[in-house]
């Protein structure tokens, strides 16, 4: 079988264009995928530059195959089975920052670069005003970005031209936005100076996304026939589902550097975002985020095994039409088709999209996913969404190391060993407030809905005293 590099494919080398922070499976199966569509098409130029945001990655692995490898699509459209198979080749280098400063400071600094292109999880979009702008690189990823603006604002004497776009596919909030308040807020703290930030505000155009697509990664349990088949030793491959979606909300101009619509791709530019992101956060990232962690703790494995399960399929169910969807401000028969298309996507059975990917940087992503629709269905109803309550609880319980099932979290390690060292089992109520008390952990104060603190911790006893399997089935019925 042949190796997969630029020597065994018509691979063509591209001026790189996009610095891309994240080398993970979503950007490389959604954002490249689309990239390398418009490229091909002759509509674009495109060559993409990966860089890890953390010290650990995937970049000597990406640099083995030239940066290409396939990605594989799957899935159902008007009732019949697709499927597509793409070779990637848009992406021209990977590197690490902390071993390879200097070749990622040269790639800042190039004239041919427009866009940053970022997915570095919930947690990545967070200011720390601790972090070192000078170093090489600074730790979070707004520094990284105020550090780099900062670099390329010197160099081209903040001429306008040398303004970049940036793109953040991060599952936040006006993600865009909030990482250019915190660039801005970098900039004031180092004194970096008043035409420094009129460059930022002018010339560099920041745009909040909602991205959409189930990316399960790489297909170990498959990746033997997938290689026979492709022709290649690819040990990059990414398999996805066929249907995806990708609104952005910004300057306009967006549209000429990334023509996707010209593409056919389902690509929807924007002026208001919002209402597009909350559905889709709120019932499907939302839904796995809560079904993860109990269905873990019941020996799924993936989301198709869990939404087979007639508890875990009656409590999804439940918890998006009783207390999702109500609480969305958006029309409700609209919003339960939406739904129902969501819920038939698990049932895709050409993907195994694992639990146990899903369940990474739970806290953070449960908190951005879940607690909205706890706190809107109490500010309309004055009382607490029990389902949602009892999601949190599964998650923390699973966290505990006291669950039914052996489980590592990988998640933020300061406040997995605060879960698990507080851990008391006579008083599972005290535990579970400490936590939600804990503000290093949270952003939001969670003694704003009343009695949610208490009904987590009644939940979460509950869990513990009669098991996950029996305490699900109490509180659908």
């Amino acid at each position: 079988m042949k190796a997969i590099n630029s020597t065994t494919t018509n691979r063509k080398p591209l001026p790189i264009t996009i610095l891309q922070f994240g080398e993970g499976n979503f950007l490389r199966g959604f954002a490249d995928w689309m990239i390398d569509k418009i490229n091909s098409d002759g509509l674009t130029a495109h060559g993409v530059a990966v860089v890890q945001p953390i010290e650990q990655g995937i970049s000597d692995l990406l640099n083995q195959q030239d940066g290409l490898y396939h990605v594989t699509l799957q899935g159902i459209k008007n009732g019949q089975p697709v499927k597509e198979n793409r070779l990637i080749s848009c992406i021209q280098t990977a590197l690490n920052p902390y071993k390879e400063y200097n070749a990622y400071e040269n790639l800042i600094l190039s004239p041919d670069l427009k866009l940053i292109l970022s997915n570095t999880t919930e947690a990545g979009i967070r200011y720390d005003d601790q972090d070192d702008l000078y170093a090489c690189p600074p730790k979070t990823f707004p520094a990284k970005v105020t550090a780099l603006l900062y670099k390329r604002f010197k160099k081209f004497g903040g001429n306008a031209n040398s303004g970049l776009s940036i793109i953040c596919c991060e599952l936040i909030e006006d993600n865009g936005s909030t990482l250019r308040s915190y660039v801005l807020a970098h900039a004031k703290r180092e004194n970096l100076g008043a035409s420094f930030i009129q460059w930022v505000t002018n010339c560099c155009y920041f745009y909040d996304t909602l991205v959409d697509r189930i990316v399960p990664g790489f297909p170990s349990d498959s990746i033997h026939e997938i290689k026979e088949e492709l022709g290649y030793d690819d040990n990059l491959v990414v398999k996805g589902e066929y249907f995806h979606l990708w609104a952005i909300a910004g300057d306009p101009q967006i549209k000429e550097l990334l023509p996707f619509h010209r593409a056919g791709l389902n690509v929807v530019f924007t002026d208001n975002i919002h209402p597009i992101r909350t559905r889709k956060v709120r019932i499907l990232n939302g839904s796995h985020t809560a079904m993860a962690s109990l269905a873990l703790q019941l020996n799924c494995l993936s989301v198709r095994e869990a939404i087979s399960h007639p508890l875990i399929r009656s409590y999804i169910r439940k918890m998006v039409f009783g207390e999702i969807i109500p609480v969305i401000p958006e029309n409700q028969e609209q919003l339960c088709d939406y739904a129902s298309q969501i819920l038939e996507r698990f049932y895709n059975p050409y993907i195994n999209h694992y639990l146990k990917d899903i369940a990474l940087n739970s806290l953070s992503k449960w908190e951005t996913r879940n607690y909205p629709t706890v706190k809107d269905y109490y500010d309309k109803y004055k009382k607490i969404a029990p389902l949602s309550a009892f999601s949190l609880a599964s998650l923390l319980v699973l966290y505990s190391g006291k669950s039914r099932i052996s489980f590592q979290p990988n998640d933020a390690a300061d406040a997995v060993h605060f879960i698990r060292s507080t851990f008391n089992p006579d008083t599972p109520g005290l535990w579970i407030k400490n936590i939600l008390e804990n503000r290093s952990v949270w952003s939001n104060d969670f003694t704003a809905v009343p009695g949610f603190i208490e009904q987590v911790g009644t939940a979460a006893a509950n869990i513990l005293t009669h098991g996950p399997e029996q305490e699900l089935y109490r509180i659908i019925e």
